[in-house]
């Protein structure tokens, strides 16, 4: 998985930091033949963006295949670790609340992502 930030400058998307080229390089040598690469393009904005999610959603599935664990059981484990779930009563009952990945700020998918980088590291998946 690659992931980099880009920004606009004189017509053209130029890397932020020198370093993602290089990384760009290797990803790129890292490729088979004809092997097929998603690309997805999100302009920043202050609340959580669309490619933080993607990338979150992406290693959590890796994740879960590589552990046989399911998609949602990861899901919900890794949001526990990130703290957006909060054990809340209700109606004399402890129940688990736990926010939506979607309703996340910026700062609360970076700690996700953290995570879920932790998690991978453990597991031999890559989602740096």
């Amino acid at each position: 998985m690659f992931t980099s930030i880009l920004k606009k400058s004189g017509g053209k998307l130029v890397y932020v930091n020198k370093a993602d080229e290089q990384v760009y390089k290797l990803f790129v040598e890292s490729l088979g033949n004809d092997q097929v690469v998603e690309i997805f393009f999100d302009a920043n904005k202050d609340d959580g963006s669309l490619a933080q999610l993607a990338k979150i959603h992406k290693c959590i599935r890796e994740i879960a295949k590589e552990t046989g664990d399911n998609y949602e059981d990861m899901k919900l484990l890794i949001k526990k670790k990130s703290g957006l779930c909060i054990k809340k009563e209700v109606d004399g009952e402890v129940v688990m609340v736990c926010k939506s990945f979607a309703n996340a700020s910026k700062s609360d998918l970076a700690m996700v992502i953290e995570t879920i980088v932790q998690i991978g590291d453990l597991v031999g998946v890559n989602c740096r």
